[in-house]
């Protein structure tokens, strides 16, 4: 069964055996961590940009170290997870045009 969340815009968004595959074969270091690549979803920290239309779900797990998922919302009642990373380099980040929480 393909596990689906609710993003914080309340669209729900699927992770695929297929996507879950693809992401331990490119990223090893997640293996183990798909509750917590869903868990960035319904719980990010901040919700960022992509450069294509998608979403970046980004969570701290641990001093400078971030997980950050992204995901495309299709409509109010579809998304899917496209890839996930671990990450410390937040300044490219911070760069991008932040979605939630809104900013002033």
């Amino acid at each position: 069964m393909t596990p689906v969340v609710q993003s914080r815009g309340g669209v729900p968004i699927r992770l695929t055996a297929e996507r879950w595959t693809y992401i331990v074969e490119e990223h090893a270091e997640l293996a183990g961590m798909r509750e917590e690549d869903l868990e960035t979803v319904t719980d990010a920290a901040r919700i960022v940009e992509g450069q294509g239309g998608e979403l970046l779900a980004v969570r701290t797990m641990e001093q400078s170290r971030a997980i950050v998922v992204v995901y495309r919302e299709v409509d109010q009642s579809d998304g899917f997870i496209i890839t996930a990373f671990l990450t410390r380099r937040l300044a490219s980040i911070d760069r991008r045009q932040q979605f939630w929480p809104r900013t002033k």
